[in-house]
């Protein structure tokens, strides 16, 4: 019988094999899932023998992470910002370089404690809007998206995180039949070139929605969609932040730009990439 540490490295190893840079790590994930225990705690179990039932539950997840199913998917959650959201396949999993966004906005409000009306397009798992509610202790928002099962998963993380008195959610497409106004207008829209899709990690193009990838030819159908909308909806004085794919930052700004929005500022992630495109309109 294979200790804890053995199976660990015996996991990475056919992870590694399946292509997986992150085989060390995604195998001590999945180790400490089947143990109950924090990823911190699991060098204390590395000579402890792992028992039949969970040398089975590891293989079985061992299985799925080697087809190159997301870690998200087995696990069930991504961690985002300081907070776990719920994921599954209806939704996109939660990704750090959209922290970028949630960065931005918090970074371009004076005054954090208003009570600020939001809303989130394609809000996915809510990461984005529950996110920018638990940094806005007074704020209220709203969660558009197109797809029921999403929507869904939203509401089970706004519950999980005591945000449901504050966050709705409603199914619709972008910003038809949406009336009132906003402060705070957000969105992760679909930016991927349809071409492009099949070619990604298949972490990506075999597991996550299409319909929150593809972007249209050139990546950039829901942006001529969303943002008269979010012209439309936004208040004097009000932030509208969006996440863009690489390359794409400047024709987002001219966009906004046509659509009255102008003067639009860049917001890099990690790796250097123009990675949200922010404004604010003029009061």
């Amino acid at each position: 019988m294979a200790t804890v540490g053995q199976a660990i490295n015996a996991a990475a190893e056919r992870l590694a094999e399946a292509g997986i840079d992150t085989a060390h790590f995604d195998s001590r994930l999945m180790a400490a899932e089947v143990l109950g225990v924090e990823m911190r705690r699991l060098p204390a179990s590395h000579h402890a023998e792992l028992s039949p039932e969970d040398a089975a539950r590891l293989a079985a997840m061992l299985d799925r992470r080697a087809a190159r199913e997301p870690m998200s998917h087995i696990l069930g959650r991504r961690g985002f910002w300081t907070h776990d959201f719920l994921v599954t396949k209806d939704t996109l999993d939660p990704r750090p370089d959209t922290e970028t966004l949630i960065e931005a906005v918090l970074g371009a409000l004076d005054d954090r404690g208003r009570p600020l009306r939001l809303v989130d397009f394609g809000t996915g798992t809510g990461c984005i809007l529950l996110t920018l509610l638990s940094e806005l202790g007074h704020a209220t928002g709203l969660g558009i998206d197109a797809s029921e099962a999403a929507l869904a998963v939203a509401g089970d993380n706004a519950e999980r995180l005591g945000l449901a008195s504050r966050a709705q959610f409603r199914l619709g497409d972008w910003g038809w039949g949406l009336d009132g106004v906003f402060d705070i207008i957000v969105s992760n829209p679909p930016y991927i070139p349809d071409g492009d899709i099949d070619g990604l990690e298949p972490e990506v193009s075999r597991y996550e929605p299409r319909s929150a990838l593809a972007g249209g030819a050139d990546g950039l159908d829901c942006y001529r969609a969303l943002i008269p909308h979010m012209a439309r909806l936004l208040v004097p004085g009000g932030l509208a932040a969006l996440e863009v794919g690489a390359g794409q930052a400047s024709d987002v700004a001219a966009m906004l730009a046509a659509a009255g929005l102008p003067g639009a500022g860049f917001r890099c992630d990690l790796g250097g990439i123009e990675r949200c495109v922010i404004v604010q309109r003029l009061k």
